[in-house]
């Protein structure tokens, strides 16, 4: 009995950001087919911030109501919209409609929204309902909740990406048929399987939640509920619905799961003013940083170098935050000195992401070998050094005191809030980012 319910425990939570984790690692194949190109990134991460609307409108009823909010009528609502998503999505993601005499993706952004609104409503129902369950239970869950970003940067791997050929065609210039002009144009060689077979993957792994939660909820109620100050703690860093893990999905999973591995009998030390005023500077940051600046322009520094850099750079990433998240949980080191020395070689990764973003359609090493594989080790690296100071502060947090732990969601929120707002108008308004084509760009040697 009890290896069945840590089985429906981890398929329950692979359900929480796995819809969100595999648009993010489609990206490299759909930005070539969508109008919105390069630019598609940058929407994204603001239609995520929209869909934190849900954990908040829970939250806020979780407060005015208190008692009266059934999570399991929630998440059984979420979860089928969830799968009927996807389902739409595979069906609908390359309907474009006409905007203000533009073509736009509005199937795809809308049903994107209804996406993460599902996986951010997620961090706030999911959890209080494994508090049913004992403490052993709930860690299976985040293994779950971390496989739900492992799994389809692992599918999207072996999905591989169509590479690119020059394709010399002509066209008739006028009306005279003798006057043939000929360019140049880039076609892209079909991936392994196709987009819409991965989104029906990812509805599968959504029916793969919904009847693990629906096993779950017909349990005999043979537990006690967890009395250890772990789970409520990191319950209540939840239920504040202030973070974002949207852009690379990454910030309550590791807040809670970095709070579920620190001692919670043990009170941490207390810090200073200052100390903390340099704790929460990092969250803003680092958040700011991997949830809104860096991810959208993603493919303003990758796709220069090619389709597969940019196949790579998505799906390692998404399968290096949840291991740097699984190595947090093992070796927790605490030092605001050793933290801040990698949040600022993260940072250093990230600035040469966006300087590379800057410099396109010629980045540093393009055409090379080495330039691309310098942009996917460099995205890896990003996503990594900055998904463990995420844990640690969470963890660092967490012992500090129960408030600290929620001011925490509310700093992440805020910067990735602000990284993504102040990104969308540099990019789709004052155009200062610039897209490339394969087989066009001229770029000096």
């Amino acid at each position: 009995m009890a290896l069945l319910v840590h089985i429906l425990a981890c398929a329950f939570g692979l359900g929480s950001w796995v819809a969100v984790n595999g648009l993010w690692v489609e990206l490299p194949l759909i930005v070539n087919t969508l109008p919105e190109g390069w630019e598609l990134p940058s929407y994204l991460t603001v239609i995520i911030q929209l869909a934190n609307l849900g954990p908040l409108l829970v939250t806020v009823m979780y407060k005015l109501c208190p008692g009266h909010l059934k999570e399991q009528v929630v998440i059984y609502l979420i979860l089928s919209i969830g799968v009927l998503s996807c389902i739409l999505l595979a069906f609908f993601w390359d309907k474009t409609t006409i905007v203000a005499g533009v073509s736009h993706s509005t199937a795809f952004f809308i049903i994107t929204f209804f996406l993460s609104l599902v996986d951010c409503t997620s961090s706030v129902t999911f959890l209080p309902f494994m508090m049913q369950f004992p403490a052993k239970y709930v860690t299976t869950y985040f293994i779950g909740e971390g496989l739900s970003g492992f799994i389809p940067g692992i599918i999207a791997l072996a999905q591989g990406v169509g590479i690119a050929k020059c394709v010399n065609s002509s066209h008739t210039a006028g009306n005279h048929t003798d006057g043939n002009v000929w360019s140049l144009h880039t076609e892209y060689l079909p991936p392994n399987f196709s987009t819409e077979v991965f989104f029906f993957f990812l509805a599968a792994m959504m029916c793969i939640s919904l009847s693990a939660f629906v096993a779950l909820n017909r349990l005999p109620r043979i537990y006690e509920l967890s009395t250890e100050n772990l789970v409520p703690d990191s319950v209540a860093s939840v239920s504040s619905g202030l973070d974002n893990p949207g852009a690379e999905t990454d910030g309550v999973k590791c807040y809670r799961e970095g709070a579920v591995q620190s001692t919670p009998l043990l009170t941490g030390p207390k810090h200073s003013v200052y100390q903390l005023t340099f704790i929460y500077f990092m969250v803003v940051w680092v958040n700011a940083a991997a949830n809104g600046l860096l991810p959208s322009v993603q493919t303003y520094s990758c796709m220069p170098y090619g389709n597969l850099a940019y196949h790579l750079s998505a799906a390692l990433a998404s399968v290096a935050n949840p291991v740097a998240c699984t190595i947090a949980m093992f070796f927790q080191n605490r030092s605001l000195v050793f933290l801040g020395v990698l949040t600022i070689l993260g940072t250093g990764f990230g600035s040469y992401n966006m300087a590379m973003a800057a410099m396109s359609p010629c980045p540093l090493l393009q055409g090379s070998a080495v330039g691309e594989t310098i942009i996917v080790l460099s995205w890896l690296f990003f996503t990594g050094t900055l998904s463990y100071v995420k844990v640690m502060v969470g963890v660092i947090l967490r012992d500090q005191s129960h408030s600290a732990l929620v001011w925490c969601g509310a700093a992440a929120q805020t910067g990735s809030l602000v990284g993504s707002i102040v990104m969308f108008p540099l990019v789709n308004v004052y155009r200062l980012f610039t897209s490339g084509d394969f087989c066009n760009t001229k770029c000096p040697l």
